[in-house]
């Protein structure tokens, strides 16, 4: 099974000096991927996706967030370089969630 989503988020910066960036999901993407893939779901509640912002993929994980209820996707630094992103910018990403089917 694999399913696909395409959204509008903003790559937002965590606080802290480790410096990650996160873009968060909207909460009805989120929601359907929580009902999707209870049976997929890694430590924590992740649940690993292949990402794509500007035209640049990479594979990663979605990791829960209480404060939010939704999903945190982390863009690392050679995609945001790669993409010309910044911190505030509004981005459209597409996530495919891959099941072991």
């Amino acid at each position: 099974m694999t399913t696909s989503y395409t959204f509008r988020s903003e790559l937002w910066l965590y606080p802290g000096e480790a410096g990650w960036h996160f873009i968060t999901l909207p909460l009805d993407v989120a929601d359907e991927i929580r009902e999707t893939t209870a049976l997929l779901r890694k430590g924590f509640g992740s649940v690993r996706v292949t990402a794509g912002v500007g035209g640049h993929e990479w594979q990663t994980s979605l990791f829960p967030d209480s404060k939010s209820g939704s999903y945190l996707l982390p863009v690392k630094k050679t995609v945001r370089t790669a993409a010309r992103l910044s911190t505030g910018d509004e981005v459209e990403v597409r996530l495919t969630v891959e099941g072991d089917t």
